[in-house]
Order: C-alpha cells, then sequence, then structure tokens
C-alpha cells in the first residue's frame, strides 16, 4: 500500500464520526425540547421540517468539505490530511430557538407564521456569509478577539452549558450519571475500554438508564424521551416559503446577523486552527461553503445556520482523514430523509444528551480566554452581562407564562427593573461585542478605535439594532418610538466616544 495515497476510511474515522455525528445529535435533541417543550410548537413541523431542512445544511456542506479534502489530499500526494468538519452552530442554535423562532412564534400565534420568519432569517445569514467571504479576513483582523470571542464566550456560559444544565439536574440519576462520564472523558481524557467514544458512552448509558428509571416509574411527568413518533418519509425540498416570511424578519435581524457575523470570522478561526495542525484551507473557500450550507438550510426548511467546527485539530489527533466527515453527511442527511433522524430526536432523553451541550459550552467559553491575551479577560467578562440579561429575561418570560401574566401586568420597581433588563437584553449580541472591543482597545490604549465602537453604539440603539425598548426587539426609525431611552442611549454612547477623543488628544504619559 502506497503510504501516501489518500484513503476514504480510516481507523481515527470511526471515533471522530461519533464524535461529529453526537454533537449535531445533541443539538437537534435540544431544539426539538426547546421549541416542543417550551414554546410548544407543533411537533410534526419540528421533526418532519425543521430538522430535515436542517440535515440537508449537514449533508451538504459535509459532503462539500469532504470532497474538497479528498481532491486536495490527492493533488497532495498525502494519506494523512483531515477534512474541515461542520455542523449545526450551537452558539446560535441557542440564540435563534430563543431570540427568533420562539418569539416569533408568541408574537404571531402561528407556528408555520414563525417558521417561515425563520427560514427567512437563516435565508439571509447564508447570503450574508456568501456576501461576507471576502470580508471575514478584514474583520478579523480589526476587530479584537475579545470583541469577537467575549460574546459567544458568555453565550457557550450562560446558555448553551447553564440551560441544558437544568435538564441535567431534573433528572439527577441520568443527567449527573451521563455528565460525569463526559467530564471524566472529553475533559479528564480517560481512555474507556475498547476504545468507545466519551460522547457515545455517555449517551448511550444515559439513556438506557432512562428507559429503567421509567419502567419502574421514576421519571418525573414531562421528561423528555416518550418516542412517540415513529419513521415517516420526509424528503425536505426546497421552496420558497422564506420569501413570506420576509416581511416579519425586521425585529430578528439584529439577533441573527451578529450571530452570522461571528461564525464569519470564526471561520478564519478555524482555518488557523487546521493550519496549525497541518491542513492550509482557504479561509474563502470555507466561509463560502458554509454560506452555502447555511443557505440550503434556509430553503429548505431549516431554522438554524451552520458552522465551521473548531474542533478539527481534535478529530486530527483521532486519526480521522475524510471519511468521518462523510459518514456525518450522509447519516444525518438521509436521517432527515428516511425519518430515523426524529425518531433518534424524539427517543433520546434530554438528560442524557444535555452534558454535551454542557462540556461544548465550557470548552467555548475556556477557548475564549486561551485565545484571548491575557490583558483582555476583563474585556472577555464584560462581554458577559448582556448575556446575563437576556438570561435572565427568559426565566422571567417563562416564570410571567407559568402564572398567566405578561410584563404588561408589571407595576412599580418591577415593572422599571423589568424594562432595564429587556433593554439589556435586546441587541445583546451585537452589544456584547461592542462593550467588549471598546474595552479591549481602551486597555491597548487606542482611543480613537475604541470611539469609532461607541459611535457604531450611538447609531445603533438610535434605531434599536440595541437597547430596542420593544418587547419583541423590533427596529425603528430614529424619534418614532413613544420612549425617550432610545435618545438617551445614544446621547451617553457619543459622549463616551467624545471622552475617549479627548483622551486620545492627550499625551500618552497623561493617559498611563
Amino acid at each position: 500500500m502506497n503510504p501516501t495515497r489518500p484513503i476514504l476510511f480510516r481507523p481515527g474515522d470511526l471515533n471522530a464520526f461519533f464524535g461529529l455525528m453526537l454533537d449535531n445529535m445533541t443539538q437537534l435533541v435540544l431544539m426539538a425540547a426547546i421549541l416542543v417543550g417550551l414554546f410548544g410548537f407543533p411537533s410534526d413541523l419540528v421533526l418532519y421540517k425543521m430538522i430535515p431542512g436542517t440535515a440537508m445544511a449537514v449533508l451538504l456542506g459535509d459532503m462539500i468539505f469532504s470532497i474538497l479534502a479528498w481532491r486536495m489530499a490527492r493533488a497532495e500526494g498525502r494519506a494523512d490530511r483531515t477534512a474541515m468538519p461542520l455542523g449545526i452552530d450551537t452558539p446560535s442554535l441557542f440564540g435563534f430557538t430563543f431570540g427568533i423562532v420562539g418569539p416569533a412564534f408568541l408574537a404571531t400565534g402561528d407556528a408555520g407564521r414563525a417558521w417561515r420568519i425563520s427560514m427567512a432569517v437563516v435565508v439571509t445569514c447564508g447570503v450574508t456569509k456568501l456576501l461576507g467571504s471576502l470580508a471575514g479576513p478584514f474583520i478579523h483582523r480589526h476587530v479584537p478577539r475579545a470583541g469577537l470571542l467575549g460574546p459567544i464566550a458568555g453565550i457557550a456560559l450562560l446558555l448553551i452549558a447553564f440551560l441544558p444544565a437544568l435538564h441535567v439536574f431534573e433528572l439527577p440519576l441520568v443527567g449527573l450519571m451521563a455528565l460525569g462520564v463526559v467530564l471524566l472523558t472529553l475533559v479528564g481524557r480517560v481512555r474507556l475500554p475498547l476504545g468507545i467514544p466519551g460522547a457515545f458512552a455517555a449517551v448511550l448509558a444515559g439513556t438506557a438508564l432512562f428507559y429503567l428509571l421509567e419502567s419502574v416509574g421514576m421519571v418525573p411527568d414531562g421528561a423528555h424521551g416518550g418516542g412517540a413518533h415513529g419513521l415517516l418519509f420526509a424528503l425536505p425540498l426546497p421552496t420558497l416559503g422564506f420569501v413570506d416570511g420576509l416581511s416579519g424578519m425586521g425585529p430578528y435581524l439584529p439577533i441573527a446577523l451578529p450571530f452570522a457575523l461571528a461564525v464569519l470570522v470564526g471561520a478564519v478561526d478555524v482555518t488557523e486552527s487546521a493550519a496549525a495542525a497541518g491542513d492550509g484551507y482557504s479561509p474563502r473557500t470555507v466561509i463560502a461553503v458554509d454560506g452555502v450550507a447555511t443557505l440550503t438550510a434556509g430553503l429548505f426548511g431549516g431554522v438554524v445556520q451552520t458552522t465551521p467546527y473548531i474542533g478539527h485539530p481534535a478529530y486530527k489527533a483521532m486519526g480521522a482523514g475524510v471519511g468521518y466527515t462523510l459518514a456525518t453527511a450522509l447519516f444525518i442527511g438521509f436521517g432527515g430523509v428516511f425519518g430515523y433522524l426524529a425518531l433518534f430526536v424524539d427517543l433520546l432523553p434530554v438528560a442524557a444528551v444535555a452534558p454535551i451541550l454542557m462540556f461544548i459550552g465550557l470548552e467555548i467559553t475556556a477557548q475564549a480566554f486561551k485565545a484571548t491575551p491575557q490583558r483582555h479577560y476583563d474585556a472577555v467578562a464584560l462581554a458577559f452581562i448582556p448575556i446575563v440579561a437576556d438570561l435572565v429575561l427568559i426565566e422571567l418570560k417563562q416564570t410571567l407564562g407559568a402564572l398567566g401574566k405578561t410584563a404588561a401586568d408589571l407595576t412599580g420597581q418591577m415593572a422599571a427593573t423589568y424594562q432595564t433588563i429587556l433593554v439589556m437584553a435586546n441587541g445583546f449580541i451585537l452589544s456584547a461585542l461592542i462593550w467588549a472591543t471598546m474595552l479591549a482597545f481602551v486597555i491597548d490604549r487606542r482611543f480613537r478605535a475604541a470611539a469609532v465602537f461607541a459611535g457604531l453604539g450611538a447609531l445603533f440603539s438610535l434605531v434599536g439594532l440595541i437597547h430596542s425598548p420593544f418587547e419583541d426587539g423590533r427596529l425603528f426609525w430614529p424619534g418614532t418610538v413613544g420612549s425617550a431611552l432610545s435618545g438617551q442611549f445614544c446621547l451617553a454612547y457619543l459622549l463616551l466616544a467624545g471622552g475617549l477623543l479627548l483622551l486620545k488628544a492627550r499625551p500618552a504619559a497623561e493617559t498611563g
């Protein structure tokens, strides 16, 4: 055998396949649990429309990356080239479900309408990535990592890790056991017998224990894992249904576009990481492939975007080549078409898969600090504050809803506190990016650059991209809202920008 001849399937592809496949599967389980369990979406719409549409994006994206890696390996005469992994973007899964899909359903009362609005948002994200494929390196060079990674770290810890933790502790016999296996193997790097992948072992053991407990009546009512749906052929077809949703997506773009921007810039980080591991890829190509995959998701009924995964070096360390992305593409893609993906999503208990999301949240948070200069740690931490506000707002809305109340029923100080949390949370990704970037530039004594971002804060708050006073976070023309808050925020940011410019005019010795 020629050692330099590329091999389609290598021994390391098996472990890598379980890791990448289960990562995507876990997120589909969480997406179904959030939309059906928390927001009350019709399960058939989620399982046989949204999930298959998302599966088509994973199929196409991983297939393209597999072909690209195979062709490059043949051209280079290499047997060790590892394909770039692609899958569902974890931060935006929570951002989109909690910030777009669910709220659109609550606002319209029409699941079909909310679905079409969400499709339109995803299509817009795909187009944004395609158009931004040339701008990714520019953004990466001019925005500090604290500004780009801080918001993602906050989302990872407070939404990706914390919200699934609620399911873990809701059913601790299952959740804590599965979490223990995940932490032991994926964090502690303890090898299981026969080389069984840790993520696979955690889900398998947690699921088996769940159904054992259910059989003896020890599972509380409402815990996910009913398996009420069977196999159903659900071939997703391209649709122009998103066109009907374009008119209603305006309030949700301030949430979606920062996620698309983060993925666009993060793709550059991913290519740098892959290059360090020995596999060079063009950042523009990686961004463009992801843009095509995200666009495909929106056109086929998906409601979340994709991303090139940052775990390329880990998969390479497993000995993976091309086969693991090809196998993931086929398993996830065909699963959406033939219905077994929806069956698995419906069968797997959230408590058994939530620990994987907790691990991912912890890893993303840790990576943000590792990849950021130590002097910018305060800036990363500052970015967490708007995400905290969003988390609190989510819990407040759920509590009010459970009590049959709305924000309009609040009075006095409670009403004022709710309004404050609301304006902090609306546009939280964008405001977190602005705050973290400003502070990073201040730390580096780049006051003019910090003033530019303060000016962006003034502009964005004037139209509701950040700090919108409306319950649905919608945009507005300057001066058309019945609240003085937008003008106050705009003025505050302008005063901050002016102060930063004055600091720029002072001698360096006087500014420290």
